[in-house]
């Protein structure tokens, strides 16, 4: 018998036209706080890692009975100190077992805690979303690992009222030891906080991409993080038949790796090893060691973070049999996996486990908790985002070529943005469903069990001047294919123009790597080579392709990478791609005349 379930949904077709798509199964009983989750492993499995990070050689680690105990102390600090809902603890820096601690402890004791990206701290340009987090979620303490590595956040004015606490104070007297908040205090009542807290407690504040706007705040609470694990573990049953173990960087302060990832190893008594290293050519390694070191059950990671481990597998026989030895899911998300990265992977395991382990993915976002579309039967494809998980209501609205645009409704849904009541009153229709401004299509018309596949934002789709529309986030994923190893990102251009253009963000290692000599030309970059080489790689697909709608016809290579201070990007590494087509209209232009040198034309 397989251990992964089928799909089984439902669907309700209303006169209209819109559909109402649902599980077949309904949703199962939901604790009511993820603290409960703690106190169950510290009973049934003390001695358990819960928690590890890297220490020298091997891993400072704390069992679930530890980190209980811990989580109480710091919660009777915090309470302490006057904090509360209206009084919550801001967290800059990135993933480790404190900052873990000290989120549990503020969601036992009811204060919120809002983890920002550490690159709003340590990108002196980025310190504006850092300032615009503080003002906005008004915190009476704010914590980081090290007080020198952010020293300069840290003198910040915004800071000039707010205890600081620091793991690694070093020699700064204004801040507070983190280990003064696990002497605890005695004059509080921990269990009474504890027992004041319920499903409506907001747990943490997470911030928005920030990508068409500055970021909103999303207050999540113990309900949505609790029955997403309930729904999460419905459909993947081996969750619940042994602990599972997970090595994971994905930020802490994005709701894939802080609540999804984080909440699935506390809520089946797992263990969570937080690697320390990254999907960049400088610290894929230290992936790899750490995989060595602690194999996972579940493999987590964007695409370019498993073409980077497919490629170490090549060359590191040991990682690649370790990686796989004991895995049941590897699950990708924030792109369609490329097909080359698929069947590098698909090789791998077939060669140490004879089977492909189940490759899937999800769809969601900050305001779902994540998780409400899951693919969780096994397919031989990419880019499918699964079917409805329980409990979840999907309306699904189509046009006349059945893209459907998506809207959701449940109990891990959120149900308004932090202190703003116009975001909140434009982000559901009348019936209470969140605008989620994403399109699906259905896999097999014929076959709504196939689930959904992604196809784009709504409000990135333009027309150009022929009245044709243009599917500018699918169309951008086509072209990341197409242009392949050479382009970091891309920017797809065109409204109220001819055609279809592309503006390309270089790989500038890949471009090193093949020895292009580039030119420096008005913020374009020019090599005959490379231009030669896009040209030929867009006349191909554009040969493959009929319809202006997705024919690319000319492309300009940009010099400077995304500003993130600028925002032309967010932490979560997403383009704003508005602010990138303002900040750079004059490359705009350029790429539209034909005369230009640093102009591709197909």
């Amino acid at each position: 018998m397989s251990k992964y379930k089928s799909h089984a949904t439902k669907v309700e077709t209303r006169p209209d036209g819109t559909m109402i798509y649902t599980a077949a199964e309904p949703l199962g009983p939901v604790v009511d706080r993820t603290g409960d989750w703690l106190h169950q492993w510290a009973e049934e499995a003390p001695q358990r890692t819960f928690l590890a990070e890297r220490y020298g050689a091997g891993w400072r680690e704390v069992s679930y009975a530890e980190a209980l105990e811990q989580v109480r102390a710091i919660a009777a600090a915090l309470l302490a100190r006057g904090l509360g809902p209206d009084k919550p603890v801001l967290v800059m820096s990135g993933n480790g077992v404190d900052h873990g601690l000290l989120a549990l402890a503020g969601q036992y004791v009811g204060v919120p805690v809002v983890p920002v990206a550490e690159q709003y701290a340590l990108i002196h340009g980025a310190h504006g979303r850092l300032r615009h987090a503080v003002e906005m979620t008004k915190p009476g303490l704010a914590y980081a690992v090290d007080a020198d590595q952010y020293a300069e956040a840290l003198a910040l004015d915004i800071f000039d009222d707010i205890e600081l606490v620091a793991s690694r104070p070093g020699k700064n007297d204004k801040v507070t030891p983190f280990a003064e908040l696990l002497k605890g205090d005695d004059s509080v009542d921990v269990d009474a906080a504890f027992a004041a807290t319920g499903p409506d407690t907001v747990g943490k504040i997470l911030l928005t991409s920030g990508s068409t706007s500055l970021p909103k705040g999303v207050p999540t609470t113990n309900r949505m993080m609790t029955t997403n694990q309930v729904q999460i573990a419905q459909v993947l049953p081996f969750l619940k038949e042994y602990p599972p173990v997970l090595v994971d960087w994905l930020p802490w302060n994005h709701v894939f790796g802080g609540s999804h990832n984080f909440n699935m190893m506390l809520a089946n008594g797992g263990t969570l090893y937080i690697d320390d290293g990254k999907p960049t050519p400088a610290l894929i390694g230290r992936t790899v060691e750490n995989y060595k070191l602690a194999p996972s059950t579940i493999s987590f990671n964007v695409p370019v973070g498993f073409a980077g481990l497919v490629k170490a597998m090549q060359t590191d026989e040991e990682f690649k049999q370790k990686y796989f030895e004991d895995l049941d899911m590897i699950f990708y998300a924030g792109a369609s996996l490329p097909q080359e990265t698929w069947k590098g992977i698909e090789d791998a395991a077939h060669e140490v486990l004879g089977e492909l382990p189940l490759m899937n993915s999800s769809w969601g976002l900050t305001e779902t908790a994540p998780a409400a579309l899951l693919q969780y039967e096994p397919t031989d494809r990419s880019g499918i985002v699964g079917v409805p998980l329980p409990g979840v209501e999907v309306k699904l609205i189509p046009d006349e070529d059945m893209r459907c645009e998506v809207r959701v409704k449940g109990p891990s849904i959120f149900d308004g943005y932090f202190d703003n009541t116009e975001k909140t009153a434009e982000a559901f229709d009348e019936e209470g469903f969140f605008l989620t401004g994403d399109a699906m299509k259905f896999v097999d018309p014929d076959n709504y069990d196939k689930g959904l596949k992604f196809d784009g934002r709504i409000s990135e789709d333009f027309k150009l001047l022929t009245g044709t529309w243009v599917r500018a986030a699918q169309l951008r994923l086509d072209m990341l294919g197409c242009i392949g190893a050479l382009a970091q990102d891309i920017v797809v251009t065109g409204a109220d123009k001819n055609e279809i253009g592309i503006m390309i963000f270089p790989n500038v290692a890949e471009l090193e790597k093949e020895g292009y000599s580039m030119d420096s030309d008005g913020g374009a970059l020019i090599n005959a080579s490379l231009q030669s080489d896009i040209r030929r790689r867009l006349a191909t697909r554009a040969g493959e392709v009929s319809g202006s709608s997705s024919r690319i016809g000319r492309a300009i290579v940009l010099e400077e990478p995304p500003n993130m201070g600028e925002g032309e990007m967010t932490a979560k590494g997403n383009l704003n791609y508005r602010k990138v087509l303002d900040r750079r209209k004059a490359l705009l232009e350029r790429l539209y005349d034909d005369n230009d040198p640093a102009t591709i034309t197909i």
